[in-house]
């Protein structure tokens, strides 16, 4: 048997996923990037072939993507984190029943994307916005760390805000920050400032899809996906129901090992 592997290395973890020959996926590993990318994507890779008893050898074609991709020199290949969630969040859709994907929005560890697909699933848009975290998901670790709750946590205080979400204005972490420390001095609560927080990303991204254009089929992955009052917020502000895979952190590292088994056979045949 013959395996493929993707490996997405991104700013904050490295997603990791191994399919089969019939493009199952059959594991995934996610970890931390640190500060040795190529080290730790090699120690993590290594890690899951053990983990699925997986010899090395019969991992015959890697596909590298992600802001490290070309640190990994092991790669036979190495391709765009954007062509990669394109292929993964198709796949991923068709084998959870969702209907056909024309939208994607990515939110990662420092940056946000937002990608426009056809009805073949090629990308004929995208856009991303990579200069400020206030809308990705390390400002998201930043507020969970002012307000002393768990990142896990904020979910489920958004839920329990009572209120009219905060208005949080200021489109710099840094400044957004601040903000938030206002905001607690003032008496305000935890949950109405998580809240208010949700809806200040939602409306950043949704400026950032109106850019290559809303089409229904709209699919959320990335680490923040998990956060179910940031989805809320953004169906609210959207009108629009999204889906949400099973594992939103690995879409980009699955469409690489997708793309990974076609290259294989292509230079079988």
């Amino acid at each position: 048997m013959h395996y493929f592997a993707g490996i997405d290395i991104g700013s904050t973890a490295i997603k990791i996923a191994i399919v089969d020959e019939s493009g199952e996926l059959i594991g995934d590993k996610i970890s931390a990037s640190g500060s040795m990318f190529y080290k730790y994507a090699k120690e993590a890779l290594a890690e899951l072939l053990s983990e699925l008893d997986i010899a090395q050898e019969s991992l015959v074609y890697t596909v590298a993507t992600g802001y490290g991709r070309k640190l990994f020199k092991e790669a036979n290949e190495k391709i765009s984190e954007i062509t990669a969630n394109a292929i993964g969040a198709r796949a991923a859709a068709k084998i959870e029943g969702a209907q056909e994907i024309k939208t994607i929005i990515n939110i990662g560890g420092q940056d946000s994307k937002a990608i426009s697909l056809d009805s073949e699933g090629n990308v004929v848009n995208f856009a991303m916005n990579d200069r400020c975290a206030a809308g990705t998901g390390k400002f998201l670790d930043v507020v969970a760390l002012k307000l002393e709750i768990g990142v896990d946590e904020l979910g489920e205080y958004h839920f329990k805000s009572q209120g009219t979400p905060l208005s949080i204005n200021s489109t710099c972490a840094v400044f957004a920050e601040s903000e938030i420390i206002g905001l607690l001095g003032n008496d305000y609560s935890i949950e109405d400032i998580v809240a208010g927080v949700h809806y200040s990303i939602a409306r950043r991204i949704i400026k950032l899809v109106k850019r290559v254009g809303i089409k229904e089929g709209i699919y959320f992955d990335g680490g923040p996906a998990l956060n179910m009052g940031l989805v809320n917020a953004i169906e609210n502000e959207l009108t629009k129901e999204i889906f949400i895979p099973k594992y939103p952190q690995i879409t980009t590292a699955f469409g690489a090992a997708i793309l990974a088994s076609e290259s294989y056979e292509y230079l079988e045949k």
